[in-house]
């Protein structure tokens, strides 16, 4: 298989989990602006959204969507437990987190990474992430994860984007219940790699 990807997006929660699952993978990054990829693809032939990640499966198919991706090699790894069984009550939870990290946190994210959207407007989208941070927190305390004490896909999808808060230096003081996951996550071996093979950490 061979992930497409760029540092820090959330292509990062597929990376992470391709490693939690010890799944056989090549890189690809990709650039974004120029829509090529580093051995001088069309990413747009890859995936005509124009954005990460992408993973093309050793049939040649192509997966776009994270939260799709990482339950795919979630379900292609079943040894690795990343996610409930499927039709299970517990795989719909997981399904119910993913959904909820792609739609209330991630996406009230990207306007923070726009030059051009208003401060004013930052600060609106701040506000709105706040009382997600309030939700998560509550849910978290006594928690390792968000499913209790088993990792699953959702945390490695929920660490990318909160990792964000260190690149756009959103202060999680008032959250230490995020912060002290956002650690317990980080220090898992897999992720460890992870990020030392996009360059995020040394």
């Amino acid at each position: 298989m061979k992930l497409y990807y760029f540092p820090g997006a959330c292509s990062l929660a597929a990376h992470i989990v391709l490693q939690e699952a010890g799944a056989d993978f090549v890189l690809e990054k990709v650039d974004l602006g120029k829509k090529k990829t580093a051995s001088g693809e069309d990413y747009l032939s890859v995936n005509p959204k124009g954005y990460v990640p992408a993973l093309r499966l050793n049939n040649d198919d192509i997966l776009t969507e994270v939260g799709t991706i990482i339950q795919y090699v979630a379900d292609q790894n079943t040894d690795s437990r990343l996610a409930p069984k499927l039709g299970t009550i517990e795989r719909y939870h997981l399904m119910e987190w993913l959904n909820f990290i792609a739609t209330e946190i991630h996406k009230q994210f990207s306007p923070l990474f726009n030059p051009k959207v208003s401060q004013e407007w930052k600060d609106s989208q701040l506000v709105q992430l706040g009382r997600r941070f309030d939700y998560l927190s509550t849910h978290l305390e006594g928690k390792d994860f968000l499913m209790g004490a088993t990792y699953t896909v959702a945390d490695a999808y929920l660490f990318t984007v909160l990792n964000w808060c260190n690149y756009l230096k959103v202060d999680l003081v008032k959250w230490p219940a995020l912060a002290q996951y956002l650690a317990r996550v980080g220090a898992r071996p897999a992720v460890q790699a992870t990020l030392k093979a996009e360059g995020l950490a040394r």
